[in-house]
C-alpha cells in the first residue's frame, strides 16, 4: 500500500522560498498523478500543483509562476519548489496520489486516493 511522507515545511518571511519533499514507499512510484494540496485554517483543501505519469503539470492560478512541481523516480520523491512566498500561502501542505489516472490529472481533491500526513508552511509578512 502506497505511503507518502512529507517534509520541508517551516516558517519563512514573505518573498522567501521553501522546498517540500514527499517520499513514497510501499508501492510502485508511478506512473499515476501525484500532487500537492493545501488547507488553511477555516478553508477547504485545495489543489496546488499536480504532475501526471506523462510529465504534464498543472498549477493553481494562485501559484503559477512561483511554484514548481517535480519528481525523482530514482528517489521515489515528489518535490514542490516554492518561491516568492506570500502570507496567503500559509497552510498545511499535503502530498497526494490519484492512483486511477496517469494523464488526466486534476487539482480536485475528491479524486485523491492516498494522502500524506502534511507539513506546515507559515509565511509571515
Amino acid at each position: 500500500q502506497l505511503q507518502l511522507v512529507e517534509s520541508g515545511g517551516g516558517s519563512v518571511q514573505s518573498g522567501g522560498s521553501l522546498r517540500l519533499s514527499c517520499v513514497a514507499s510501499g508501492a510502485t512510484f508511478g506512473p499515476y498523478c501525484m500532487g500537492w494540496f493545501r488547507q488553511a485554517p477555516g478553508k477547504e483543501r485545495e489543489g496546488v500543483a499536480i504532475i501526471g505519469g506523462d510529465g504534464n503539470r498543472k498549477y493553481a492560478d494562485s501559484v503559477t509562476g512561483r511554484f514548481t512541481i517535480s519528481q525523482n523516480f530514482a528517489e521515489t520523491t515528489l518535490y514542490l519548489q516554492m518561491n516568492s512566498l506570500k502570507p496567503e500561502d500559509t497552510a498545511m501542505y499535503y502530498c497526494a496520489a490519484d492512483l486511477n489516472q496517469i494523464e488526466r490529472c486534476t487539482l480536485f481533491p475528491g479524486f485523491i486516493d492516498v494522502w500524506g500526513q502534511g507539513t506546515q508552511v507559515t509565511v509571515s509578512s
